[in-house]
């Protein structure tokens, strides 16, 4: 049994429920988009907050593109609580590939390496 205490633990309990049941209901495709999108919402304050000015758009979609599948679920799940000192960590060790970096620089982004 799951004990659920306070509003904001039933409110990310609900998300969670939700966000599952909509993933179980979609096409594979529709999970990677649905999945990438909420790691948008969680990367994008991270980057608003280390890298104030510069253009989230396309750095988000360098980081997007460059992580694994398992980091993409850990950036949704991210979504849904708010950023946490994990999803920072996490952002920057993609942020640091060479893959990403190569992405940063033809997207016009030097100020985030």
């Amino acid at each position: 049994m799951i004990r659920v205490t306070g509003i904001s633990a039933l409110r990310r309990l609900s998300l969670a429920v939700l966000c599952a049941a909509t993933l179980a209901a979609c096409t594979p495709a529709d999970q990677d988009r649905l999945t990438r999108d909420a790691a948008r919402a969680a990367i994008t304050p991270v980057l608003v907050q280390r890298f104030p000015g510069v253009p989230v758009a396309p750095a988000v979609d360098c980081i997007i593109e460059n992580a694994s599948s398992r980091e993409l679920l850990s950036l949704a799940a991210d979504s849904i609580t708010g950023p946490t000192a994990n999803t920072v960590e996490l952002v920057t060790n993609i942020v640091s590939r060479p893959d990403t970096l190569t992405c940063l620089l033809a997207n016009g982004l030097p100020a985030l390496l």
